[in-house]
C-alpha cells in the first residue's frame, strides 16, 4: 500500500490536502478543502455513490476531487471502504492540529418522512456508533451495507468520535441521502474556527 499526502494550499484555503492511496485494490485520488463552496468533481465507478458524496461535499461545503479505479468486478467493498479511509485521512490531514476549531458538531436534518441524527467529537479518539436499517440490499448500484463500513473507515482514519442515528424513515434512498447531509452538516459545524478558542478546545491541551 502506497499512501501520499501533500498539502495544498498553494491552489486552495489553508485547509486543504491531496491524498493519494495506491491498493491491489483501489487506486484513489482526493483534493479535499474543507472551507470550500461545495464545487464537486467525482468518478468512484458507483453512480449511487458518486450522488451521496455530492450531497456530502455541496452541504458542507467543501470542495471535493475524488477518482477511484476499484475492483469493482469483485464487488463494491473495496471501493466504498478505501474512499472512506481517504476521506478520513484528508479530514484529519485537513484540520491539522485543530487549533481554533469548535471540535463538537450535530445535526438532526430532516429528509421527507426521514429524520437523522448525526454527532461528531474531532477528539483523536476513533469510535463510531450506527444505528441505521435498510430494507434493501442495494440503493441504484450501492449496496446498503458498506453505508455502516465507509462511516467506519472514515472515523477511523480521522480518528474522529461519530454518531449516526436514523430515527425516522422508511424510504431507503432517503435514509441513505440524509446520513450523508447529516454527516456533512455536522463535520461543518466541528471544524468551524470560533474565536473564543484559545489554542485547542480540550483540558488535555492537545487533541
Amino acid at each position: 500500500m502506497i499512501m501520499e499526502i501533500r498539502k495544498q494550499s498553494e491552489v486552495g484555503s489553508a485547509r486543504s490536502v491531496l491524498v493519494q492511496r495506491n491498493t491491489k485494490e483501489t487506486k484513489i485520488t482526493m483534493s479535499l478543502d474543507i472551507d470550500g463552496s461545495g464545487k464537486v468533481s467525482l468518478d468512484t465507478g458507483i453512480g449511487f455513490f458518486d450522488h451521496m458524496l455530492d450531497g456530502f461535499a455541496r452541504h458542507g461545503f467543501f470542495d471535493m476531487d475524488v477518482t477511484v479505479q476499484g475492483d469493482l468486478d469483485v464487488d463494491s467493498h473495496h471501493t466504498i471502504e478505501d474512499t472512506g479511509i481517504v476521506l478520513g485521512t484528508a479530514i484529519k490531514e485537513a484540520i491539522g492540529d485543530k487549533e481554533g476549531i469548535k471540535r463538537f458538531g450535530s445535526m438532526i436534518l430532516p429528509m421527507d418522512e426521514t429524520l437523522v441524527l448525526c454527532a461528531i467529537d474531532l477528539s483523536g479518539r476513533p469510535y463510531l456508533n450506527f444505528d441505521a436499517e435498510f430494507t434493501v440490499p442495494k440503493v441504484g448500484d450501492m449496496d446498503t451495507e458498506m453505508a455502516r463500513e465507509f462511516f467506519y473507515a472514515i472515523s477511523y482514519a480521522a480518528g474522529m468520535n461519530l454518531h449516526i442515528k436514523v430515527l425516522d424513515g422508511t424510504n431507503n434512498h432517503h435514509i441513505m441521502e440524509a446520513i450523508f447531509k447529516a454527516f456533512a452538516k455536522a463535520l461543518d459545524d466541528a471544524t468551524q474556527k470560533d474565536e473564543r478558542v484559545q489554542g485547542v478546545l480540550s483540558t488535555k491541551g492537545s487533541l
